[in-house]
């Protein structure tokens, strides 16, 4: 497995997903100061210019958390950008994340082949959404530093396959730096991505029952209340294939088992400003199908205190398991 060397220590091998309209400075912070890359959509800061805004807020109070607490382990933070013709401002964020040398850029929709040469000039890393092994090969040439393999039951926009057998795929070609995403909201979760050959995990949906997360208390309560039966995957709302869930599907006064195709195979960035869209993606919540493992609403260092914990019982138990010879014989 590899590492990249511009990554600093971290408390847990983590980057917390960027989501749509969910992802804020304050949740992005608590992430990092926690030990955990936090990061969001540069198209959640608007308009445009409110992203410089953002970038100073986070650069502000990482360095004042670092000035006060020498030693501890602070992660850095992501922005995700829509590498895509129609995210008219792409350009603008772009240099707003050169200004702030943003260490970690996480590219979606298309080869990254335009960003990536920028942000390596910065001194900052990227890494790109995939959701299978043609897509990778791609990122790859393109000069990705690492590859987010967005596997089944992953929340928001995610893939189809299992992650045994994408991450099998790509390593085969790759050696380089792998994050694994789709259905990963426990600590034993993050070591077993480790244990496919993954060196990150990815996790969102449980970080929307956070106290910082930009969500309404009815979406944290549906997280909660939620199981992995209750997602609903469909290509309805974005022209893009995601997971929702279906509870705010009806809510919305749609039927989620008769959902019609979108004509658009790629996402409507234009749409987005018709009132209709606009309540589409304010109502229509997204969750992947690790939801069932969220059992209440915490700020998120507690959240990610108790997946350090899960993790390290986890690798515990391992390691007892593989010193017990008998144990082991009577596995096979």
């Amino acid at each position: 497995m590899a590492w990249p060397e511009k990554l600093p220590p971290m408390s847990l091998p983590l980057i917390g997903a960027p989501m749509f309209v969910i992802s804020s400075p304050g949740l992005v912070i608590a992430q990092c100061i926690n030990g955990v890359i936090g990061a969001f959509p540069a198209l959640n800061a608007r308009p445009q210019p409110v992203l410089g805004e953002w970038l100073a807020t986070i650069t502000a109070a990482l360095e004042t958390f670092r000035q006060r607490h020498p030693g501890a382990e602070i992660a850095p933070i992501a922005v995700n950008q829509i590498i895509h013709a129609s995210n008219d401002r792409l350009a603008r964020d772009l240099d707003l994340c050169e200004r702030f040398k943003v260490p970690v850029i996480i590219t979606s929709l298309s080869a990254p082949d335009k960003v990536v040469s920028r942000v390596h000039a910065w001194g900052g890393i990227v890494f790109h959404d995939v959701i299978n092994p043609r897509h990778a090969k791609k990122a790859i040439d393109a000069g990705a530093d690492g590859v987010i393999l967005v596997c089944a039951g992953g929340g928001g926009h995610a893939g189809t396959l299992s992650p045994f057998a994408l991450v099998e795929e790509v390593r085969k070609f790759w050696p380089g730096a792998i994050v694994l995403a789709g259905a990963i909201a426990t600590g034993r979760g993050v070591l077993a991505a480790r244990a496919m050959g993954a060196d990150l995990a990815y996790a969102g949906t449980r970080f929307i029952a956070t106290q910082e997360a930009n969500a309404s208390l009815a979406y944290k309560e549906a997280i909660v209340a939620g199981s992995a039966n209750d997602i609903v995957y469909s290509a309805y709302f974005t022209g893009v294939p995601g997971n929702y869930l279906r509870h705010s599907i009806i809510a919305a006064g749609l039927d989620p088992d008769s959902l019609g195709p979108r004509e658009t195979q790629a996402m409507d960035f234009a749409a987005r400003k018709s009132a209709q869209a606009a309540k589409a993606w304010r109502d229509i919540w997204g969750a992947g199908q690790g939801v069932g493992s969220v059992s209440a609403i915490l700020p998120a260092a507690e959240v990610i205190k108790q997946m350090r914990a899960e993790y390290e019982s986890a690798r515990q138990e391992l390691c007892e398991a593989a010193a017990a010879p008998a144990l082991l014989a009577g596995l096979q």
